[in-house]
C-alpha cells in the first residue's frame, strides 16, 4: 500500500507532520496545502491578536476550495498539548492564540477563521461592528455605501476602521472603550443604519430577509452580538482568489478598493509595508451618544 506523502514543517522548536503538501486547495491562485500553511506561519502574528480569548469556528474544506466543507465548532480529536481549548455549554472551542496551533488548524485544512463577538473572559464588549452585506454578488456600490458610514460616523465625532470580509462585504470596526453593553451597541447601529436607510433608500435596507432586499445593502447590526461570530481580521477565506479580510483606509474606500485585491499572496507584504490598521486605531467612548439614544 502507498504510503501518503508528508513533509515536516520546522518553527523553532515546532515541529509538525504534513500530509499531502502538494495538494492544490487554491487552485487559481496556485497555492498548495503546504504553500497555505506556511503563508499562515508569517500571517499569524497579524491574526492571533483578533482569534485569542475567543471561542473559534472554522469551516474545513478537506479537497479544497472546491471540494465538501464543513464547519467546526468542537475542537478536532486528538488534541495536542499546545492547544488551548475553552468550553461554553456542550461545546469545547479551540482558543487560537498560539503560532503552532494556528499551524495545525492549517493543517486540518482550517480555510476561515470566524470568531466569537463576545470574549472568553468577559461580558462586556471592546468594539463596536456594522456588517454591510451585499445582496448582489458583484456590489459595484459597496466602497461607495462603506464611506457613506464613515462619514455619518465622522459626523458624530468617531472614527473607525473599514475591514473587508473577504468575501463580498464589509465590516466597520470601531475599537471602544469598556462599558456599553451588547444591547447598548445593538441600539446603537440601530440608530446609524435607521438613520442611513433613511437618507440613502435606494441602497440600504435594514431588511434581514435576503428575498425582501432587492438590489439593496443590508446593514446588519444584529450580527455583532455575544454568542454570534463574524470573519477575525486577517482570516483568509475559501474564495477562488484567496482573499483575506483586510482592514482598509478611508483613502482607499475613497479609491473604490475591492476585497479581492487583498489576498493570501501579498497580505504579509501590505501587513509589513503598511502595518496593522486596526491594531493602530484609537478606542472610542460611545457613552455620550448612547446617552442620548432610545433606550429601546
Amino acid at each position: 500500500m502507498a504510503t501518503a506523502q508528508r513533509t515536516r514543517i520546522k518553527l523553532g522548536d515546532f515541529e509538525l507532520s504534513l500530509s499531502h503538501p502538494d495538494k492544490l486547495i487554491w487552485p487559481e491562485a496556485g497555492l498548495t496545502k503546504l504553500g497555505y500553511v506556511e503563508r499562515l506561519a508569517s500571517l499569524g502574528p497579524f491574526l492571533l491578536p483578533y482569534t485569542k480569548n475567543r471561542y473559534l469556528t472554522t469551516i474545513r474544506y478537506p479537497e479544497g476550495i472546491y471540494g465538501t466543507s464543513f464547519y467546526q465548532k468542537n475542537c478536532p480529536e486528538p488534541t495536542p498539548e499546545f492547544v488551548h481549548t475553552a468550553r461554553d455549554g456542550n461545546i469545547r472551542y479551540v482558543v487560537l492564540d498560539s503560532i503552532p496551533a494556528l499551524l495545525w488548524m492549517g493543517s486540518l485544512y482550517s480555510l476561515e477563521f470566524h470568531v466569537s463577538s463576545d470574549e472568553i473572559d468577559t461580558p462586556l464588549p471592546n468594539a463596536w461592528m456594522l456588517d454591510i452585506d451585499p445582496s448582489l454578488d458583484v456590489e459595484p456600490r459597496l466602497m461607495e455605501a462603506t464611506a457613506y458610514v464613515g462619514d455619518l460616523l465622522a459626523s458624530l465625532g468617531l472614527s473607525a476602521v473599514p475591514k473587508t470580509s473577504g468575501a463580498t462585504g464589509v465590516q466597520i470596526v470601531m475599537p471602544i472603550e469598556r462599558g456599553p453593553t451588547f444591547d447598548d451597541l445593538r441600539r446603537f447601529g440601530k440608530f446609524v443604519s435607521e438613520y442611513l436607510v433613511a437618507k440613502h433608500p435606494k441602497l440600504f435596507t435594514v431588511e434581514r430577509m435576503k428575498k425582501d432586499r432587492g438590489d439593496l445593502i443590508y446593514l446588519d447590526y444584529i450580527q455583532h452580538f455575544a454568542g454570534r461570530t463574524l470573519p477575525a481580521a486577517y482570516s483568509p477565506r475559501a474564495r477562488p482568489g484567496a482573499t483575506v479580510s483586510t482592514p482598509l483606509s478611508w483613502d482607499e474606500v475613497r479609491r473604490d478598493a475591492k476585497p479581492t485585491d487583498f489576498h493570501l499572496l501579498n497580505v504579509v507584504e501590505r501587513l509589513h509595508a503598511q502595518g496593522d490598521l486596526l491594531a493602530a486605531a484609537p478606542r472610542q467612548s460611545l457613552g455620550p451618544i448612547l446617552s442620548g439614544l432610545p433606550t429601546k
